[in-house]
């Protein structure tokens, strides 16, 4: 790698705090050297100067660079063939301001980033999250890392925490988005999660070593989480988070958005079903996510049983009703059954024969009854 380049994209990724659309924009058009010698002797536009005024003065790149070789990181850049390229196509079509891709990004771990984005779903949700809400994250993340997909979130305390052990359980790849430098633990209750993910996938953060958390980056962050992710699962989330932030800066980027239903009186379910209502695909088990995210006709996901099945299943419409016009434990003759059921003598003789060759009745005496074990099995399968 080029390395005046790289000391560019890394002076770049100071100086501006992100998103910076224009200077996107200009490093774009001129390239990442060219734009940083701009920003540094200020000659730049307005739009430019807005975004990088304050910080122009400060070099800090090699330092910045040194410090992430001792953390174990380093800087990733367009240039690299390690990165995403497809997954940071949509931002420039989106056209949003807020959407501007990241100029760089600092990455922690053994995983390839451009590998782990090419089959990935971020499952995000609320940090004070039910246990309902902690079981279901898991068990999204175990099921989409058992698949080969990697699981991408913010290893934020509550469904973030808990997606990312999932895919851990099951030895799979994960990433975790931060909002500061990727050297810190944060939250500190995580930094054995955080190893664990740098481990075996990445710790990712466009902001450079030493950065600190900050309510404006965890939301800025988000659209990194949602454009490295090929749709985005939000597990529980109140009407304002920062996972409906997520699952809106998907929707934009022309991504599948999905919601996990909860209880109607939970708040914390309250923006998920909010977005349900809004477009997003509900979403129960991980078989209905991956028939959302994969390619057209791939993962199709199997219908769930409707349950145990019953003695009378595949009964024809009058011997259904013949069946059940029979009492449970009184012999009746074909033409009271014909009463009964309303349909007539001759289609409830041929009805009693089926139920005769299906073990459901017996005949005696002249009348007919339901056999006692078909009516034990009938009784469990209404109970289950």
């Amino acid at each position: 790698m080029n390395v005046r380049l790289l000391r560019a994209r890394a002076y770049l990724s100071r100086v501006a705090e992100p998103p910076a659309p224009a200077l996107a924009e200009l490093v774009a058009e001129v390239g990442p050297v060219e734009a940083a010698e701009w920003v540094h002797a200020g000659r730049v536009g307005e739009q430019v100067a807005g975004e990088t005024g304050v910080r122009r003065a400060v070099h800090r790149e090699d330092a910045d660079l040194a410090a992430a070789a001792a953390a174990g990181a380093r800087l990733l850049v367009p240039e690299h063939d390690e990165w995403p390229a497809d997954a940071f196509e949509a931002f420039d079509a989106a056209g949003v301001a807020e959407l501007a891709p990241p100029l760089a990004l600092w990455v922690r771990g053994s995983g390839v980033l451009r590998t782990l984005s090419g089959r990935a779903v971020a499952v995000v949700g609320a940090r004070a999250a039910t246990s309902y809400g902690l079981h279901v994250a898991g068990e999204l993340g175990a099921g989409l890392a058992d698949r080969g997909y990697t699981v991408v979130s913010g290893a934020a305390i509550g469904v973030d925490g808990a997606a990312h052990r999932g895919a851990l359980a099951v030895d799979g790849p994960t990433t975790a988005v931060l909002a500061c430098g990727v050297e810190r633990p944060y939250p500190a209750s995580h930094q054995l999660l955080l190893e664990r993910i740098a481990a075996g996938g990445l710790v990712v953060s466009e902001y450079p070593p030493g950065s600190v958390p900050a309510r404006h980056r965890f939301l800025v962050r988000n659209r990194i989480i949602a454009g490295l992710a090929g749709g985005t699962v939000v597990v529980e989330a109140a009407l304002r988070s920062g996972a409906q932030r997520t699952a809106s800066d998907a929707a934009s980027l022309g991504r599948p958005v999905m919601a996990v239903p909860g209880a109607v009186t939970s708040g914390l379910s309250a923006g998920c079903h909010r977005l349900v209502r809004d477009g997003a695909l509900l979403v129960t088990r991980t078989e209905e996510v991956l028939e959302a995210v994969a390619p057209m006709g791939v993962h199709l996901a199997e219908p769930l049983e409707a349950g145990a099945a019953r003695v009378t299943d595949g009964l024809d419409a009058a011997a259904a009703r013949v069946h059940d016009a029979l009492p449970a434990r009184v012999a009746r003759d074909s033409r009271w059954l014909a009463l009964e059921s309303g349909v007539p003598i001759g289609a409830v003789r041929s009805a009693l024969v089926a139920l005769e060759r299906r073990g459901l009745v017996e005949h005696r005496d002249g009348r007919w009854r339901r056999c006692p074990a078909a009516q034990a099995a009938s009784t469990r399968a209404a109970g289950a």
